[in-house]
């Protein structure tokens, strides 16, 4: 188990559901991955690098929903400015996608 922390530390983490509506490849990460334009309903487009390019195909990503931490700072990988962190489960090097069950709207909370 990694670190302890408060349950106030978690709320401190802003988990939202958004839909995956642009996918290019990012030639220039020292990693493969994808250049991801996510749709957050209200709280807007975000983009994000994802390193999910061993399970996911391009074609397969466009209009999923995924789950991503909104609030933190923007990073900058390689050449592109990454404002959202997707999250998944991690086996080896393999990244699975976490997703609702179900189409939620587009900005929903997760908590």
């Amino acid at each position: 188990m990694e670190k302890i922390i408060t349950f106030e530390d978690f709320t401190k983490i802003d988990l939202r559901i958004g839909t995956i509506i642009e996918v290019n490849d990012f030639p220039n990460a020292r990693r493969p991955a994808y250049k991801l334009t996510i749709d957050f309903g209200d709280l807007g487009l975000k983009k994000s690098s994802a390193q999910i390019t061993t399970l996911y195909q391009k074609d397969e990503l466009l209009n999923r929903q995924i789950v991503a931490v909104v609030n933190f700072p923007k990073k900058q990988i390689a050449n592109f400015m990454s404002a959202c962190l997707v999250v998944g489960a991690v086996k080896a090097n393999d990244v699975f996608l976490l997703h609702p069950e179900a189409k939620v709207k587009n900005g929903m909370q997760v908590s």
